[in-house]
């Protein structure tokens, strides 16, 4: 088994805990959603994708942000969003993934790094509370669709 399909745990209220075994390359879009007792997930190294929503709901997780493929992609946050305030995306991030901290409505402060080159559909959308500076003097940060819709500013530097 090199993937955990698409809703393949969805709803299962009773799960706890998750060791996923190495080996696993990807977890499918809502894969664990409404994991509503979800307390401990532990995703190897070898992990490169995760769906969209695949830990949605599942508020019982220690509230972090999740870092993949290495080190390089930002999954965004699991756990309550009402917890996510602030937010520091380590340097080796390159991409941030589509709804990654779509909803979190507390957060006021994310550290986007200067290697980061692309931010997903609705990354922070919903994020009324946030004032944001993107990096973008290169013109090399690929942006998707209403990445920052909702946020409180959003503010380009340029040369």
């Amino acid at each position: 088994m090199t993937n955990i399909g698409e809703s393949a745990f969805r709803g299962c209220s009773n799960l706890a805990n998750i060791d996923i075994p190495e080996g696993v390359t990807s977890i499918g879009v809502s894969a664990f959603r409404g994991c509503i007792s979800l307390t401990n997930i532990n995703i190897p190294e070898g992990v490169t994708s995760i769906g969209e929503y695949a830990f949605y709901d599942c508020n019982s997780l220690d509230p972090k942000i999740l870092v993949y493929d290495k080190g390089t992609k930002c999954y965004g946050w699991i756990g309550d969003n009402e917890k996510c305030t602030d937010v520091v995306i380590p340097e080796s991030v390159t991409s941030i993934g589509a709804f990654a901290f779509s909803g979190c409505s507390n957060l006021t402060s994310v550290n986007i790094p200067e290697g980061v080159k692309s931010i997903g559909t609705e990354a922070f959308s919903g994020c009324s509370r946030l004032d944001v500076v993107i990096d973008n003097s290169k013109d090399n940060v690929k942006v998707g669709y209403d990445a920052f819709y909702g946020c409180k500013s959003v503010t380009w530097l340029k040369e």
